[in-house]
């Protein structure tokens, strides 16, 4: 085929680098020597052995400007947009790992609307496979469809003109496996899609060279909302992954201490939906690799929350007296353009639109652009008040209850949440007081009701113990009710244990109590109540974007079960003669 005067400069410029890379030449050596190759290699510089084919293999970024032109490079006949830094910053990274084989397993955060599919999942993929680098790659997507798209796309890219003259033909539907979901190319190597609900587990790829487990698993927008819906949820994902999914590759061949086979590679390209979701989890993985990027390398909440131009932009574009108030804000932006105008990770993001974003979605802003799950929810709780035990002891208290949301028992692999217990009273003045407050991990259930019996004993005039019965399905009320009755210092005390299945969602639940911890109509005990539960409280983002919610929950159902005690006063004995 015919070459531009653009492939032949991209040649030389590649080949130079690999020069001086790889022969350590200096560069007007590598230059020189550059110039002899391909002159004395002029007819036939693009066939496979060729000068082209060693440079690809040594440089993804060339193989991809090259090889993959169609889809990277502005031409007449696409549509693509120039490459900002970041991409070029991501094929480097997959030489780090591929090429110098520095790292086996790395995380890709990256904004949507990157291409971070096309230029990890893509690139990579069709590489490794042109040079046979991985004999069997399998791509992990969230449902079936993406999967499928994914092995459409590579299979697309593999049949290019640029790919054919070095490569030949790799896929051949007649000789070799090639559905919706499998692409096996006829260099006897094979790429398989799978959906995130299907095993993996023993997957291998066997052909005339002999059978191969993955040697490069790549997962792509792995999880969904669903799977941040609770942390057992969360923990699932996670689960999955450590245990099937990573113990399906293979580990690195080394004779002589030279590298033979590396070992299998692991590549995670998503972006965060909550605290302590997959993406999260794998990110604070210190066996993981993480490139990790926002759509602006700044604080966006600080900075549209602060800057003068841009909170007059948010008034216009919420003013609903004007007819065309987005309009009218975007025209304000563009009169002020050079005093709001910010750079952002690439071309394609216009920051008027991003500002939109920001002011009517600011979660899916900072979850799907910022790839921040720290700040990806606003913060239900504002303000708490907090008094001394003294102050809230002198209180007249008509009702005291024990709240109780337990958890698992804790173990080595345990991420369950925290146990949380709260003493509540409420007194005559309508207030209501937490005048203890724990959350605990623990490791042990005769601990758990030993704790429980020592908290009933250290508040004489708790008469409820209310248990939420999700996890132990009654069983612990019923151990604490045999300890109450068996333990003398109960004798005399009448101790109600209830358990209490909450079926009602937990954020409903929860902002029933928010108006009146913001107003300081609960008020908690800054000497017993601890500092990790009550900022466990105000941290607070919902259910779906906080990391734990025990102890906003236990507060939640204190306070309305305990507005559901009826007290019955002691009857008053009046001496008849008084009435007369």
């Amino acid at each position: 085929m015919q070459h531009t005067k653009e492939d032949i400069q991209l040649l030389y410029k590649y080949l130079v680098q690999y020069l001086i890379k790889y022969k350590d030449l200096s560069k007007p050596k590598a230059e020189q020597s550059a110039r002899q190759l391909m002159k004395s290699n002029n007819d036939k510089l693009y066939e496979y052995g060729n000068l082209a084919w060693l440079v690809g293999k040594y440089s993804i970024e060339y193989f991809c400007l090259h090889y993959l032109q169609d889809t990277f490079v502005v031409k007449e006949t696409n549509d693509a947009r120039p490459l900002a830094q970041v991409h070029y910053d991501i094929w480097n990274q997959l030489e780090q790992m591929f090429i110098e084989n520095s790292w086996d397993k790395e995380e890709f955060i990256l904004p949507r609307g990157l291409g971070k599919s096309t230029f990890i999942n893509l690139s990579v993929s069709a590489w490794l496979h042109c040079y046979q680098k991985s004999r069997y790659t399998i791509m992990l997507g969230n449902r079936e469809d993406d999967a499928v798209n994914f092995v459409e796309k590579v299979k697309i890219a593999l049949q290019n003109d640029y790919i054919l003259e070095t490569f030949g033909k790799l896929v051949n539907q007649r000789e070799r496996t090639v559905n919706k979901i499998e692409l096996e190319l006829t260099n006897n190597t094979k790429i398989q899609a799978f959906s995130s609900g299907t095993s993996v587990r023993g997957t291998t790829y066997t052909c005339a060279d002999g059978i191969f487990r993955p040697q490069c698993i790549i997962a792509d927008d792995y999880i969904n909302e669903n799977d941040i819906l609770s942390d057992n949820a969360k923990e699932k994902k996670v689960n999955k992954w450590y245990k099937e999914v990573e113990e399906c590759g293979d580990s690195a061949v080394i004779r002589g201490g030279k590298v033979i086979k590396p070992s299998s590679k692991f590549i995670i390209v998503g972006t965060p939906l909550a605290q302590g979701d997959f993406i999260d989890t794998i990110k604070k993985d210190t066996d993981y690799t993480l490139f990790h990027r926002g759509v602006v390398d700044f604080d966006a909440e600080e900075y549209f929350d602060t800057n003068q131009h841009w909170q007059q932009y948010k008034k216009i574009l919420f003013n609903n007296k004007l007819e065309n108030a987005t309009q009218e804000a975007e025209q304000y932006y563009y009169d002020h353009i050079d005093d709001m105008k910010f750079s952002t990770i690439w071309e394609k993001y216009s920051c008027v639109k991003l500002a939109n974003k920001f002011f009517n979605k600011r979660i899916a802003f900072m979850q799907e652009l910022m790839c921040n799950c720290q700040k990806i929810g606003e913060k239900w709780f504002k303000s708490n008040l907090a008094q001394s035990k003294e102050e809230i002891e002198d209180n007249i208290f008509t009702k005291n209850i024990l709240v109780i949301d337990p958890a698992g028992i804790k173990s080595a692999s345990s991420r369950r949440d925290y146990f949380a217990f709260a003493v509540m009273s409420e007194a005559e003045n309508g207030f209501k007081y937490v005048r203890l407050g724990e959350i605990e991990k623990i490791d042990s259930y005769n601990y758990y009701i030993n704790h429980v019996i020592e908290i009933l004993k250290d508040f004489p005039d708790i008469t409820h113990v209310i248990i939420e019965k999700n996890f132990y399905n009654g069983m612990d009320g019923e151990k604490i009710k045999e300890r109450i009755k068996e333990d003398e210092e109960f004798w005399g005390r009448s101790i109600e244990v209830e358990c209490i299945a909450t079926r009602k969602n937990k954020d409903d639940r929860i902002s029933t109590i928010v108006d009146d911890v913001n107003n300081g109509r609960i008020i908690f005990c800054k000497d017993r109540v601890q500092k990790e539960a009550l900022d466990q409280l105000m941290d607070f983002q919902g259910q779906i974007y906080s990391l734990h919610d025990d102890f906003a929950d236990c507060i939640a159902l204190g306070a309305n079960e305990i507005s559901n005690i009826v007290v019955f006063q002691k009857p008053i004995i009046l001496n008849r003669k008084l009435l007369f």
